[in-house]
């Protein structure tokens, strides 16, 4: 599904405690779905548990989205809060000539909400 987005290179599901890439599809921005796993982790954990950005009302990370630019794609991660204390985010890598980053966001938001859901 997440490989669906326009300009999709790469995704993964990924724990943003342990830094274990729990599903990946398509490419990797390091060439290893592992390591990206392991280095997306560290920023997710770093938004998540930061209190500059708040947290949720249930203590779960305020953070939804955090969105990294680079010249030749956008990394977006979003965070599946199914349950409280769930530490799951998506991460996708597109890229930024084909990619549209708007568009992108919302379809990961429904993505999210699907994961959620089911």
């Amino acid at each position: 599904m997440a490989m669906d987005v326009p300009g999709a290179r790469g995704a993964a599901v990924v724990d943003w405690i342990s830094g274990l890439a729990l599903g990946t599809a398509g490419d990797s921005p390091t060439g290893d779905h592992e390591v990206t796993a392991v280095e997306a982790a560290e920023l997710a954990r770093l938004a998540a548990e930061h209190g500059a950005f708040g947290a949720g009302a249930d203590g779960a990370p305020a953070v939804e989205d955090v969105i990294v630019t680079t010249a030749g794609g956008h990394h977006l991660l979003r965070f599946a809060r199914a349950l409280p204390g769930e530490t799951v985010f998506l991460h996708l890598w597109i890229d930024a000539e084909r990619g549209n980053l708007a568009l992108a966001r919302i379809r990961l938001r429904d993505i999210t909400d699907r994961l959620v859901a089911a």
